[in-house]
């Protein structure tokens, strides 16, 4: 491939749930570019942009593929992003570097749930969409319904350009050309034909349409539009190309993938119609430089997506944010302060790759080899040190706990997690000292799959999944006391320490009481030294010293401390982490020889304990706000599942198409949502969540939890 010029280079994301055929697309059109001699199928595991083997196996896209085919002296860079909501990450980074979108929408399925979520995406961003209703030719293909749907969510925005012929499945209308495209069996070049007079009517209609809204989108235009009463073709092409890259036109085109029907004609109107890489808006730098595609300046990459790849070792894949790459030169990494020299350069299509000298301003590319680069990363030339924002990707929403079946592998393993934290950035990995677990974290439950096949079957790792701890926290609701003495005496030195010390919850705010009473004892309170620690793991623990006549040398205080904050690290109850607790060690008793650090922070440690189980103790659990998207057929049923997960319904929204429940929802009961929700819809909804504090468990809830952790001790015992 020929190195293009910034101005003829248009970079598109290539958007659809799954099963809607932008894989079979993408396929057709590396054909009739010519990238391609043969044209693969996704049921035979042979085509160019699913070529891992983990989609080979499972039949759907899970890595966001860059393929580049050159098309009536345009480049059209396209990356296909997977269509499943689980794998949402590629299409993130993908939207961070491409300048439009192409959603794919099945005339069968009409908008389902994953392009519903890609949209979200698309709109913040306030890219250009052009949309394909793809699969016309099914028996159950119902285009009209499908359209009604676009026209639902997106109103008057859309401009319909295409409609295949009724009871035909290899005719369709271009209302632009004003001309019939007409198929052979095996789709191709097609047969341009008048249009017929039962579809002439409709064809004025619409063409009528689009060149109204093409004339709204530019003023010099519309003065043409009232003189003539029409525009010619150049004139409405104008007018669409300002109402694409304004956002206030959607084009509507319609094709068969698979059947190869329609997609010359669809790649022409991109060449038209998506904005190139100088009309787009520039990338801003994080200190908020903008940075326009101009070849002369010097260079600056943008590294966004790396990956793996059998024999070659790590591929990483680049924008060009300015100037001309070529090979050998020798580059700056803004982000950790490295040296880079550049080797080989390549045009991409899934594996296939084709060697070029240099890439212009705009352009995507690969490249292989580099020493320490990493996905966000940016390589300068000398005179610029740019750095770009950090791609913000969706929360979780499903969790494991994971581990290798060898003991053995668990170094590796780990070294191999890493790694895919690299290739998919939605993939979350923990090592977390409070559950003792390694947990790892996704989008879903196909997602965590996924990784878990490419451990085994790629680096040969048999690993497990288990339901992950959850992160509870303990803490008190009423004052308590208690007094603890560590004695020890075995020949020499011997050890003691003697602790009496009170607890009580605390609150933000409230003042140390003057003194507490139990049973018929009053405790007064005279504070010497006073602490706020704030704990990593949320709350705090307020430490007093009200100690007086030297019961215990202030020498020993911190190791009191350190007593108690063991305690709090593996609280009385599950073992979890304690919060907001105010420890006031009010008396004690030391020795003159056998009192040491040891024994205060033994004494602490027990005194603390004791009383915490006596302060009416209570556990806490991570609780999240979740967002439920939901067909309304379903949400009868989704809500019910809810309610019997203790949500706390808290609204509904109705959205174009569909409805969205709002909730508040335990940790615990969404361990395995993910799956539930896609059984009771059908794959139709989707749900994000995001923590939001810590509640109380119900009694019955923390009864249960109580007897689980004894067990668990007795067990270890």
């Amino acid at each position: 491939m020929k190195v293009y010029k910034t101005a003829d280079i248009r970079n598109i994301s290539l958007l659809g749930s799954a099963g809607s055929g932008k894989t079979t697309l993408a396929e057709t059109m590396l054909y009739e570019a010519g990238v391609i001699k043969r044209r693969g199928e996704v049921s035979q595991g042979n085509t160019v942009c699913d070529y891992f083997p983990v989609e080979k196996e499972y039949g759907y896209t899970v890595f966001s593929t860059l393929f580049s085919v050159a098309w009536e002296d345009e480049k059209l860079n396209f990356i296909d992003c997977a269509g499943s909501d689980d794998f949402i990450g590629g299409t993130v980074s993908a939207l961070n570097v491409t300048d439009s979108s192409l959603a794919v929408v099945n005339a069968r399925y009409g908008i389902e749930v994953g392009l519903i979520n890609q949209l979200r995406y698309v709109e913040e961003k306030k890219r250009p969409i052009f949309f394909l209703i793809n699969q016309t030719d099914d028996e159950k293909a119902d285009f009209q319904a499908t359209l009604s749907q676009l026209k639902e969510r997106f109103g008057g925005k859309l401009v319909q350009i295409q409609f295949p012929v009724a009871g035909s499945k290899n005719q369709m209308v271009d209302v632009l050309s004003m001309k019939m495209y007409q198929w052979g069996p095996e789709g191709g070049t097609p047969e341009v034909l008048d249009i017929p007079a039962s579809e002439l009517a409709q064809a004025e209609e619409l063409r009528q349409a689009l060149i109204e809204s093409a004339a709204e989108h530019e003023e010099n235009l519309m003065e043409r539009f009232f003189e003539a009463g029409s525009l010619t073709e150049e004139e409405i092409v104008q007018g669409m190309r300002k109402g694409v890259l304004t956002g206030g036109m959607y084009p509507v085109f319609t094709a068969c993938g698979m059947k190869n029907m329609g997609v010359r004609r669809l790649m022409s109107l991109l060449a038209l119609l998506a904005p190139r890489v100088t009309e787009a808006t520039s990338p801003v730098t994080t200190e908020g430089e903008a940075v326009a595609p101009d070849a002369s300046k010097p260079v600056s990459l943008y590294f966004f997506k790396t990956t793996i790849e059998p024999h070659i070792g790590e591929v990483s894949f680049f924008k060009v944010m300015q100037g001309t790459l070529k090979e050998g030169m020798d580059l700056t990494n803004s982000n950790r302060d490295s040296k880079e020299r550049i080797g080989q350069l390549y045009v991409t299509a899934g594996q296939i790759r084709e060697r070029v000298e240099s890439f212009e301003a705009g352009d995507l590319g690969a490249t292989v080899k580099l020493k320490d680069v990493r996905r966000g990363d940016a390589l300068n030339d000398k005179d610029v040190s740019y750095r770009y924002p950090e791609v913000e990707f969706p929360n979780s929403k499903y969790r494991r706990a994971i581990k290798a079946v060898n003991a053995s592998d668990s170094e590796k393993m780990s070294e191999v997690l890493h790694r895919m934290c690299e290739e998919d950035p939605t993939w979350i990995v923990e090592q977390s000292k409070e559950l003792r677990q390694t947990i790892v974290s996704g989008q879903g439950e196909f997602h965590l799959r996924t990784l878990k096949w490419r451990i085994e079957n790629n680096d040969k790792i048999p690993v497990e999944y288990s339901e992950p701890r959850i992160p509870y926290r303990e803490t008190i609701t009423k004052p308590a006391r208690a007094d603890y003495r560590h004695k020890k005496q075995s020949g020499g030195a011997g050890q003691f320490g003697e602790v009496h010390l009170i607890i009580e919850p605390y609150e933000e705010g409230k003042a140390l009481p003057e003194s507490f009473r139990f049973g018929s004892q009053e405790f007064k309170i005279t504070p010497r030294d006073t602490q706020e620690i704030p704990l990593e793991w949320g709350g705090k623990l307020v430490y007093v010293n009200s100690v007086v006549g030297g019961a215990i040398d202030t020498r020993f205080m911190p190791a009191i401390l350190k007593g108690i904050m063991e305690k709090m690290e593996r609280g009385p109850l599950t073992g979890s982490y304690a919060r907001d607790v105010r420890v006031i060690v009010y008396d004690g008793k030391m020795h003159p020889v056998d009192s040491n650090e040891v024994s205060f922070m033994l004494a602490g440690r027990n005194a603390f304990s004791t009383a915490f189980r006596e302060a009416a103790p209570k556990i806490l659990e991570p609780v999240y706000d979740v967002e439920v998207d939901v067909p309304a057929e379903f949400i009868g049923d989704v809500m019910s599942d809810l309610q019997g997960r203790r949500a706390i319904i808290m609204g509904m929204n109705s959205k174009k198409g569909y409805e969205q429940l709002l909730a508040k929802v335990p940790l615990k009961e969404l361990s395995n949502y993910a799956t539930a929700l896609s059984s009771i819809t059908g794959g139709r909804a989707s749900f994000t969540m995001k923590f939001a504090s810590y509640e109380l468990v119900p009694t019955d809830v923390q009864d249960k939890l109580l007897k689980e952790h004894e067990a668990e001790e007795e067990q270890d015992a």
